[in-house]
């Protein structure tokens, strides 16, 4: 992911939810960072899940074809208490990597607990602490909404030099569930 300090790579960040899938997009210029966009993705809980996760599809292409990203970086489902929420938001993710692919986007994955390590600095931090970083990495003027936060983490994580699983520091550190431990 080596770039020029003259020429920006745009990244599009996108947090999967099935009720509200967050984006945000930002150009990496050098060392730097600024904001272009973000914001929610919402679907009609009402909605059949096909109708749902054709809301999510269909949002991401209008973002990706307003935006052009160059490069997309995703978040990983954890695993919750309840399997059919997983199988859920594992299915709204699929829909996400599906627009992004299509788009022939690089796409790379992040666990949460590489996101913050890369922007708070701790794998354990609160969401608070993810929106707060936010806004002062990119000197945002008000704080995102909790989705479109964590899709700017994760942008914001591929752009200070990771390039998915496993390219973050992981030094002393395993895999299990799906979690650096």
């Amino acid at each position: 992911m080596k770039a020029s300090a003259s020429i920006p790579i745009r990244i599009l960040g996108i947090d999967p939810g099935l009720r509200s899938t967050g984006f945000g997009v930002i150009d990496r210029t050098g060392n730097a960072l600024s904001y272009v966009a973000s914001g929610c993705i919402k679907s009609d809980a009402a909605g059949s899940l096909p109708q749902r996760l054709k809301t999510i599809l269909d949002g991401l292409v209008e973002i990706i074809a307003t935006y052009q990203p160059q490069q997309a970086a995703v978040e990983i489902v954890f695993v919750n208490v309840n399997p059919q929420s997983t199988l859920l938001l594992g299915q709204a993710r699929g829909a996400a990597i599906a627009a992004l692919v299509t788009a022939n986007l690089p796409v790379a994955e992040y666990t949460a607990l590489q996101v913050k390590q890369a922007v708070v600095g701790h794998g354990k931090a609160a969401k608070e602490q993810v929106q707060a970083m936010v806004v002062r990495l990119l000197k945002l003027p008000g704080t995102p909404g909790s989705d479109a936060a964590d899709a700017l983490a994760c942008a914001i994580a591929h752009a200070h030099g990771g390039q998915g699983m496993g390219a973050l520091s992981t030094l002393g550190k395993r895999m299990r569930n799906g979690r650096l431990v």
